[in-house]
């Protein structure tokens, strides 16, 4: 037996029992005349200590030569701290040590296995192993277990059933890049790996399966960033005979569970805000709603005035942050530049302040006189100490840099609390969006998404209006989850594809087992898939989902701790029928 206990769970009421623990040596002091320990596993550290007075000199000894992530057991006598910790269950107690065995010793690590370490980001996931050992990065992996079984509890009461679905699938057009997989038996031809379990989990409504989920890997070959990587959890849901509202109440209600258990917070029901509002009051359609800053137009008051840069431009927006009229020009300018970089992409800002001795200003004083600044600031509902900073152009372009700057500043200035939840639904989405480029529409979320009802017949007459039966969920101005209700009939799906771009024999070579599916009786169904990761991380106050990921690649999709990818054997490449043709 390696241990009669964890490291996390002696306390005075185990005294003078003798115990038998493993770990990893955390800390070393040594006074010489006495060594003290802290000996680490997943549960929490236990204090060890050897005494000359009271130990043997091979003992002293051996004590003297561990060193630091040395896997060591040892067996002793529980007894009471002098110097109590009070920051540790263990605090009151420590191990005499009687018995010492090193299990396995340890180079010096690259970096403190603390939870305030040395060790940069890059280094820590080449030695990820190292890295869990930290509990910050411990606590997050066991918080991820923790809200899959509570998931798998919720859903499962709610008579879902849980139903993997292949890994290896073909390769559709759903958005981002697939990453494929050569087939050794089938020279020639790839397997795709699954952006998502979509198509299966309509064929498991076809058949019959009524309530379905799994937390499911999904990989998507698209770039990356702080919320994204290249394989990836959802937490996937389909429903039959299902409207909109039967969908969203299930998963809010889950999503309510979830909250309330792990932060203690109750919601009612969820604000739901159309797309089309969305965009017209934050710019983008997962709005973070934890402060205000909504976008205020003003082409009606600015154009006409000789300034050319609002003259010309489509839209003229801005924001009201409130408070920070005192900012000094110095401030403004960083700002300036910050909507200036290639990232973010504005020509320039201007701004207004309506100070608290009560004088309105701006930067566009030669242009607009004290009447029209007056008109200005009273659109924006501002009072004494606000400033608003303005945007203009393209109207696309400066409602997604305004939302950019809009949510830098809830950052800058703490409005974007990690333990404040503010859940929305977002409905109302275009089916379809035109992209100029290719001359055709596409999916604004995926082939399969039914029209809502009432604008079916757009479809025959202006297909780019009709709305789509789909809905996402937005949790701290991050989309947690997002689904809508199906096409389950055989024609209309058939006119999807057409309004697509695809011809009869590329949908049929793509899509014809789901369409022969269809005839054979296929149910009203939707369903919705939560980002787990992105889900994980928010509820845990953060909104970086690296560290909740036991492996994560960096932002290049890269695992720099098994050198993943890397070239295989020419011998691979002739058993697959492959020839590289690399670009110099």
């Amino acid at each position: 037996m390696f241990r009669s206990h964890t490291n996390g769970e002696l306390s005075l009421k185990n005294l003078n029992e003798e115990v038998t623990l493993s770990g990893w040596v955390q800390t070393i002091r040594d006074k010489g005349f006495m060594i003290w320990i802290d000996l680490r596993d997943r549960y929490g550290i236990t204090q060890l200590v050897f005494d000359q007075d009271r130990s043997t000199a091979e003992l002293m000894e051996n004590a003297k030569k561990l060193g630091r992530e040395f896997v060591i057991q040892v067996t002793g006598r529980t007894i009471e701290r002098v110097s109590k910790n009070p920051n540790i269950p263990t605090g009151e107690i420590e191990i005499l040590v009687e018995k010492l065995t090193v299990l396995n010793e340890s180079q010096l690590p690259p970096f403190t296995i603390e939870d305030e370490t040395d060790g940069g980001e890059e280094l820590r996931m080449k030695y990820r192993y190292l890295d869990i050992r930290r509990n910050p990065v411990k606590d997050k992996l066991i918080f991820r277990h923790k809200m899959a079984q509570k998931v798998r509890n919720y859903l499962s009461e709610e008579g879902f059933i849980e139903v993997e679905t292949p890994v290896l699938i073909k390769s559709t057009p759903e958005g981002a890049r697939d990453f494929v997989v050569p087939s050794r038996m089938n020279p020639g031809q790839f397997y795709a790996l699954p952006q998502s379990p979509q198509t299966f989990k309509q064929l498991l409504m076809v058949g019959g399966m009524d309530k379905y989920f799994q937390i499911v890997k999904c990989f998507r070959d698209e770039d990356l960033r702080a919320d994204r990587q290249p394989e990836f959890t959802q937490i996937d849901c389909e429903m039959a005979f299902v409207e909109q509202e039967d969908v969203m109440n299930v998963f809010e209600g889950m999503t309510k569970t979830l909250i309330k258990d792990i932060t203690g917070q109750e919601f009612g029901t969820f604000p739901r805000m159309t797309f089309a509002d969305a965009m017209q009051k934050y710019g983008n359609d997962k709005p973070d709603i934890r402060f205000g800053m909504e976008f205020v137009e003003l082409n009606d008051l600015v154009k006409g005035k000789d300034f050319k840069i609002f003259d010309e431009a489509e839209l003229v927006v801005g924001i009201n942050v409130e408070g920070c009229a005192d900012y000094t020009r110095k401030q403004i300018d960083e700002l300036v530049d910050w909507v200036k970089r290639p990232q973010i992409g504005a020509s320039g800002m201007v701004w207004a302040k309506f100070q608290n001795d009560g004088v309105k200003t701006s930067s566009v004083n030669k242009f607009y006189n004290e009447e029209d600044l007056a008109k200005i600031i009273e659109k924006f509902g501002a009072k004494e100490g606000d400033l608003m900073l303005i945007l203009s152009g393209n109207e696309h372009k400066v409602r997604t840099q305004l939302s950019a700057l809009r949510m830098e500043l809830g950052n800058r200035l703490g409005l974007r609390k990690g333990d404040v939840f503010a859940p929305l639904w977002v409905v109302d989405f275009p089916l379809l969006e035109f992209d100029e480029e290719s001359g055709r529409y596409h999916a604004m979320h995926h082939p399969f998404t039914s029209p809502k009802p009432e604008d079916i017949h757009l479809l025959e007459t202006d297909p780019g209006k009709a709305r789509a039966n789909a809905y996402d969920m937005v949790l701290n101005g991050n989309e947690i989850g997002g689904g809508s209700i199906r096409i389950f009939d055989k024609d209309l799906q058939s006119k999807m594809f057409d309004l697509l771009g695809f011809s009869k024999e590329e949908a049929e070579a793509q899509f014809g087992f789901l369409m022969n599916a269809f005839k054979y009786g296929a149910p009203p169904h939707g369903g919705l898939a939560f980002g787990f990761d992105r889900l994980v991380a928010i509820l845990d106050g953060n909104e970086v989902i690296r560290d909740y990921i036991a492996f994560p690649k960096n932002n290049s999709g890269r695992d720099v701790m098994i050198d993943a990818p890397s070239s295989i054997a020419n011998e691979q490449l002739d058993e697959l029928e492959l020839k590289l043709n690399l670009k110099a």
